[in-house]
């Protein structure tokens, strides 16, 4: 070690040992106590020798209340100088001319190295990092790490070391573990704090909690254990149980019996290796547990969540050296802990449940396939669970009886389960408005009221959850006239690429989103543009084209320059994944969602469109146009007659009960025949229980008998009737 500097000195590794030296002399050997600094009994007093520490005999029997320790680098983070002769650094070498990081374990080296450069640059100290040292038999030392810059920046960094007190570890243990609301991250946060008492740290959670389910009924047939973290980061022997690995059947049974005596759950421990082979017995057991030769003793801590009876969410595990055995006080600092943060376990297990029901209703709601006219593919990529959780974007994309497809998007305000609630509330009604025949703008409107609905005190949802300014997009694509009607609400606009590689997003008039105050409201616009097949389509939301650092336009334009590099042989899926990983951002602060529609239509051969003029003759005209058609079509006799009857009935219905011209028209798909007959009446047929002789509505008792399926959906000029027979 260095001598100590003289206390005149100004650096801080100067100021730091000028501390040390009136209670360390050189040597290492800390001064003896007076009466007045005598040692007292505390139990939380640090003793290396219980933790597991190698430590000289002589220096294990004097004061241990000496923790503060200095070693300062130079602008290469290499060690000039160092005071570590408390005892309780025994075993850390820092030796001048060595890299500081090799006081280091291997996995904290990147983020303290970044700290220490940080503090070179800025001259902004960095204080209390809980940070662990190695030492040189492997074992680690847990420390509060301060960064403090030199007054002269050449003369690099002076870094103070605390070692940490059972009392203050504690603190900081239970500060650390409750940031996170993820539950392996929160389980790795425990474990890295209970490394301070051994050299192995585990937690083994029950399946039911890891997954997010409730924990409820715990039979001996129904154990499941699954490690969920492991600490120190090292190479494990073959079949030791990691990370993410279920833990054999037999050894999580003996775990759990272990740790419940009755129905009172208990801390055991094992205190060497004759005792570890006698509870876990077979030999498979013991290389599944014991983490290799030199961990021997170990004490099993359950983490209990209170009630009646009490639920046991999972086992801690601390292991070491059968030579350090485990003192009563050390087992009641380590129930301590544990049971401090066995709430937080819960609440990650909450939060992951609550996550994974969102996703699941997120990924239901996800396009599945989009029909015979069009392509459709998607990507939803949630936020980090760190991040609040999974949003409310949504996207929808289903083909209409009438032969057209719905795309549908939105994003619904916040996160969590308010959010997901409202996104599949919005989405089924979304859905069954269209599958009813209304326009897109129409449906928008109805989803207007929902949400000012759902954000009354009264109806509403409760929690203070609002959906106010939520945004969505529809969009209707005509396989047959081959072009798309669209409303939005507050939505970013779609992107279209023409077949021939123009791209750009569609001139669509800004709109207020959804629930927008009385005095902002307007009617929905509805935008019809052309989209002939080959043409593709790209809806999306706000978080695969946000970034605070540049315009959104420009976002928008590099979502249409990715979307045009598609190529018409890739595949679309493909494609999409290709899109959200060139534009997402790096950190993801929202959902990312995309929906790309290819447009392939019908055949012009495939179709056929007659307009006739609303008089006596026009059923008549109809069958005999529809007839040929369908001899060319090779349709089968039984099928002909039925399509000729039902045409005649609808054209029938359409003369008799409305006025203006009559459009009939016919499609041919893969599964059948689609037949429609517009007009210009706004009655709704409606199938009634009439008498044998009741005359009225027997044509719609006919059409029903005919097809498969049948409707009416609603146009700017009146309405079409449209109805599916098989082929």
């Amino acid at each position: 070690m260095d001598s100590t500097p003289s206390p005149s000195s100004s650096s801080p590794f100067e100021l730091v040992s000028s501390a040390l030296a009136r209670y360390i002399p050189r040597g290492g050997r800390a001064a003896p106590a007076g009466p007045a600094d005598a040692p007292d009994d505390r139990a939380d007093a640090p003793d290396d020798r219980a933790v597991g520490r190698r430590v000289p005999e002589d220096a294990a029997d004097g004061p241990q209340d000496q923790i503060l320790g200095a070693i300062n680098v130079d602008t290469e983070l290499r060690i000039t100088r160092c005071n570590l002769d408390a005892p309780v650094f025994a075993g850390v070498e820092a030796v001048p001319g060595s890299p500081f990081v090799d006081l280091l374990p291997a996995g904290d080296v990147p983020t303290v190295t970044r700290r220490l450069r940080q503090v070179l640059e800025t001259g902004e100290a960095h204080v209390a990092r809980i940070q662990r040292l190695r030492r040189r038999d492997g074992s680690e030392l847990v420390v509060s790490l301060s960064i403090l810059p030199a007054a002269v920046p050449q003369d690099g960094l002076t870094v103070s070391v605390i070692a940490m007190a059972t009392r203050l570890h504690l603190y900081a243990a239970e500060t650390a573990i409750g940031t996170s609301l993820d539950i392996g991250e929160t389980a790795q946060s425990l474990a890295e704090s209970l490394l301070a008492w051994g050299d192995v740290a585990a937690v083994d959670l029950d399946f039911a909690v890891w997954t997010g389910e409730g924990v409820i009924e715990q039979g001996r047939g129904r154990i499941r254990l699954r490690r969920a973290a492991l600490v120190p980061d090292r190479a494990w022997p073959e079949g030791y149980v990691t990370p993410g690995h279920d833990l054999p059947g037999d050894a999580s049974r003996l775990l759990a019996q272990a740790v419940r005596r009755g129905d009172t759950p208990q801390a055991i421990v094992m205190p060497d290796r004759e005792a570890v082979e006698r509870v876990l017995g077979t030999p498979r057991v013991m290389r599944a547990l014991v983490p290799g030769d030199r961990s021997a003793g170990v004490a099993c801590i359950p983490l209990v969540l209170d009630g009646a009876p009490p639920v046991v969410l999972g086992v801690a595990e601390v292991w070491r050296r059968a030579d350090v055995p485990f003192r009563d006080s050390e087992l009641f600092d380590l129930q301590e802990l544990v049971a401090r943060t066995a709430h937080h376990v819960d609440l990650a297990r909450q939060h992951q449940r609550e996550h994974t029901q969102v996703l699941a209703l997120q990924r239901r709601l996800l396009p599945r396939t989009g029909g015979d006219t069009v392509e459709i593919a998607s990507v939803y990529q949630p936020a980090t669970p760190d991040s609040a959780g999974v949003g409310g974007d949504w996207v929808n994309s289903f083909p209409l009886p009438d032969g057209r497809t719905a795309l549908v998007v939105g994003d619904v305000v916040g996160h969590g389960l308010g959010a997901a609630a409202t996104m599949g509330q919005l989405s089924m009604e979304a859905r069954a408005l269209l599958s009813a025949g209304l326009a897109p703008d129409e449906v928008l409107e109805h989803l207007d009221e929902t949400v000012t609905m759902l954000d009354d005190s009264e109806s509403g949802l409760a929690a203070g959850y609002s959906a106010l300014g939520s945004t969505c997009c529809i969009a209707l694509y005509d396989p047959v006239g081959h072009h798309v009607t669209l409303s939005s609400a507050g939505h970013l606009p779609p992107v279209l690429v023409s077949p021939e590689g123009h791209a750009g997003p569609l001139a669509i008039r800004p709109h207020p989103g959804l629930g927008a105050e009385f005095a902002l409201r307007e009617p929905f616009h509805v935008h019809t543009f052309d989209a002939p097949p080959g043409s593709l389509l790209a809806l999306y939301t706000d978080g695969l084209v946000e970034d605070p650092a540049v315009p959104i336009d420009e976002g928008i334009d590099r979502l249409a320059g990715a979307v045009s590099a598609v190529h018409p042989w890739d595949t679309l899926q493909q494609a999409a994944r290709r899109v959200v990983a060139t534009l997402a951002p790096a950190r993801q602060r929202d959902d990312v969602t995309l929906l790309l529609a290819r447009m392939i239509g019908y055949r012009k051969e495939d179709t056929a469109t007659w307009r006739l003029p609303a008089r006596y003759d026009a059923p008549g005209r109809a069958r005999a146009l529809v007839s040929a058609l369908l001899r060319r079509w090779r349709t089968r006799d039984d099928t002909r007659e039925n399509v000729l009857l039902l045409v005649s009935e609808l054209v029938t219905n359409a003369v008799r009960f409305a006025t203006g011209p009559v459009t009939v028209r016919l499609i041919r798909s893969g599964h059948g025949l689609l037949c429609e007959v517009g007009d210009t009446g706004n009655g709704r047929p409606r199938l009634n229980r009439g008498g044998l002789l009741d005359d009225g509505g027997r044509g719609l008792h006919v059409v029903h008998g005919l097809t498969s399926r049948w409707g009416v959906r609603w146009t700017d000029t009146g309405k079409v009737v449209w109805a599916e027979v098989g082929r």
